[in-house]
């Protein structure tokens, strides 16, 4: 069996219409490529189209703010990938004049692109024989050559590029690699595979042993810790409002939240009563304050659950660098306080 040409057979009548599929041009196939790391099709398309009718170039993505970039990334999480994605289209439009290298080895000196980037744009754009290796390859190969090296570790990884380079039509890489791609997010799904209507079901050794629920096989994740968040949300007689930026290093980088308060477990009204407010906002001053969530608001990322509870503090004037609830949707914000803006009604306070 030709497995390349099966797969690509298979593309060509079920690819999704994809307008990053409608071009080679380097800017846009990073830029979606950047977007869907850790991001699902249906999720990561509206942020592409956004991005594209924003900044149609590399040169008015470099020169747009970080904020702006933030705020339309905002709802996508890992924000170190658009900040990534900011440095880097500043470095390609006024280091490299606008052009994007052409080649494997050198796109991955570009910062936020690693190997599967490179692949990506290498073979789509510029027709290089570069294998993409992301999750809907690793399973695609696993349960087919029946594969049971974990994917994450030092050896798998290695292993699984290897066969990957290996499969490649060097004639058409970039279709090929979309077809694998394509091919693992749609036919060899991760829960519940249609194998009864896929075209290489015959020599699939998952398939044969029964063994597609099993592969492939992963490391078992770092261990998630929790962490107890409780936000102040402090609003003053002029319906002025106050935002802090979170600058040092973390997930949250450069993005605006309200005022906060860690603690060490979930709080009752009573024990934030006793909590030491000092070098806080309402530190020495009179307010009301009250819950906004009696029950934690659970945020999930990859390495930490965050159990969050808004309080409402209504102060008589807060410091200058206030804002006006008008503005406050203009910045960009972690989603959990964006849900929160969208959900709460300021008017009423």
């Amino acid at each position: 069996m030709n497995f390349k040409k099966q797969l690509t057979s298979w593309y060509s009548s079920h690819k999704r219409d994809l307008p990053w599929r409608a071009t080679k041009n380097p800017y846009n196939i990073w830029l979606s490529e950047i977007i869907l790391q850790q991001t699902q099709v249906k999720q990561g398309l509206p942020y592409y189209l956004s991005f594209v009718k924003e900044f149609p170039t590399v040169f008015d993505l470099a020169n747009a703010s970080e904020e702006q970039v933030l705020k339309l990334w905002q709802g996508l999480g890992y924000y170190s990938r658009a900040r990534n994605l900011h440095t880097t289209a500043k470095h390609i439009a006024f280091n490299l004049n606008g052009v994007f290298p052409d080649n494997y080895k050198d796109l991955k000196t570009l910062k936020g692109v690693g190997d599967y980037t490179a692949s990506a744009i290498a073979s789509i754009s510029y027709n290089e024989a570069t294998a993409v290796v992301d999750g809907n390859v690793y399973r695609v190969l696993s349960r087919f050559f029946g594969l049971d090296t974990p994917i994450n570790s030092t050896k798998g990884i290695k292993e699984f590029k290897e066969l990957a380079s290996t499969l490649i039509d060097k004639k058409q890489p970039g279709n090929y690699n979309q077809a694998i791609m394509e091919f693992g997010a749609r036919q060899c799904r991760p829960k519940s595979p249609d194998c009864t209507s896929c075209p290489i079901v015959n020599s699939c050794y998952a398939n044969q042993n029964k063994l597609v629920d099993q592969l492939p096989v992963k490391l078992k994740k770092t261990k998630v810790t929790t962490k107890y968040f409780n936000f102040l949300v402090c609003i003053d007689k002029k319906k002025n409002i106050l935002l802090e930026k979170r600058t040092g290093k973390g997930i949250w980088q450069n993005l605006y939240q309200f005022p906060l308060i860690e603690s060490n477990r979930s709080l009752s009204a009573d024990e934030f009563n006793q909590l030491n407010l000092k070098n806080t906002v309402i530190e020495n001053s009179n307010f009301d304050h009250s819950l906004y969530n009696a029950t934690d608001k659970i945020h999930k990322l990859s390495h930490q659950h965050l159990y969050t509870k808004f309080w409402i503090i209504e102060i008589d004037q807060l410091p200058r660098e206030s804002i006006s609830i008008e503005k406050l949707k203009a910045y960009p914000a972690p989603v959990l306080i964006s849900n929160f803006i969208d959900e709460f009604n300021f008017e009423a306070v």
